[in-house]
């Protein structure tokens, strides 16, 4: 019998089993009845009938697992035909914090054109360990990661600015990113500038504990994102990164700030951000560290 793949399976498989053409019919054998006469020539034949699981249901079941590794790991051992819907939660949120794992995961998968990259939806990087100048390049693995939505990026050793890896290698890499989350960042505010908004379909930003020098240089782009979602800026950034936002031309969207400023000079900037938004703005969450004592607000706006 022809042996089948997995989940290959055949729909009508037919076997016929005839006596021999001089084979002595005995009682209780093919061809004959157990009453030992003669009967008709016997034609036997087995169906086996295995039609293929809907895809729906594999869908289910797949998602159904979306949080057990494991077992999504044997998903994929089951079929070729369950490996992409596992391949989907076992590769939706990859971490890049060390360099071991970007070594791994490009001798896994040394062809980014190939890699199950494109089922990442949210992915963290640490720069200041995993991204060279070497990355900008059209092949490169960053490259593979086309389809993330929420980016999360971060340098160590906030204060060495000297050992600061570029964020040119990671500039639009997935055009449909639209949470962007910026921790512990050192880079001149156009640098920083430039980085968000290469990402067209950016709604949400934080940059968070993060330092921008050198001053603000407008950048007037094309099509800039729309900021629809939320803002969240604290501490050294909010003056450098207000002020750029404040340059764009057609307003500001966002239907969130959150903000956390540390001097007076702020709260013109802050007046600033709220007028911009006014006409979107449902909340409001200010923390002032200007006079010692933090003064939090956080209220619905409208």
């Amino acid at each position: 019998m022809k042996s089948h793949p997995p989940h290959e399976y055949s729909t009508n498989y037919t076997r016929k089993v005839k006596p021999a053409k001089n084979a002595t019919r005995e009682r209780g054998s093919i061809g004959s009845d157990r009453r030992g006469g003669r009967s008709d020539e016997l034609c036997s034949e087995t169906t086996m009938s295995n039609p293929r699981l809907p895809v729906e249901l594999l869908d289910h079941v797949a998602d159904y697992l979306h949080g057990r590794k494991e077992a999504l790991r044997n998903c994929c051992l089951v079929s070729k035909s369950w490996i992409p819907r596992a391949r989907k939660h076992l590769f939706a949120d990859i971490r890049f914090n060390t360099r071991a794992v970007q070594e791994s995961w490009k001798e896994m998968f040394p062809d980014p054109s190939i890699s199950p990259a494109h089922y990442t939806k949210t992915l963290l990087i640490d720069c200041s360990h995993i991204v060279t100048a070497a990355d900008a390049e059209a092949r490169s693995w960053i490259r593979g990661f086309s389809c993330v939505v929420h980016l999360r990026v971060y340098i160590r050793g906030l204060y060495s600015y000297e050992s600061v890896a570029p964020l040119v290698p990671l500039h639009g890499f997935s055009p449909i990113v639209k949470s962007l989350r910026m921790e512990a960042i050192a880079l001149p505010s156009s640098q920083m500038f430039d980085f968000i908004l290469s990402f067209p379909l950016l709604e949400d930003l934080a940059v968070i504990n993060s330092v921008s020098y050198g001053s603000p240089t407008p950048i007037h782009p094309s099509n800039p994102p729309k900021f629809t979602g939320s803002l969240e800026l604290m501490m050294a950034v909010m003056g450098s990164i207000a002020r750029q936002f404040l340059s764009l031309p057609g307003g500001l969207h966002f239907r969130k700030l959150v903000l956390m400023w540390t001097c007076e000079e702020h709260v013109p900037l802050t007046s600033a951000l709220v007028e911009r938004c006014s006409h979107t703005l449902e909340s409001l969450d200010i923390t002032c560290y200007a006079f010692g004592t933090p003064i939090r607000r956080l209220s619905p706006y409208g």
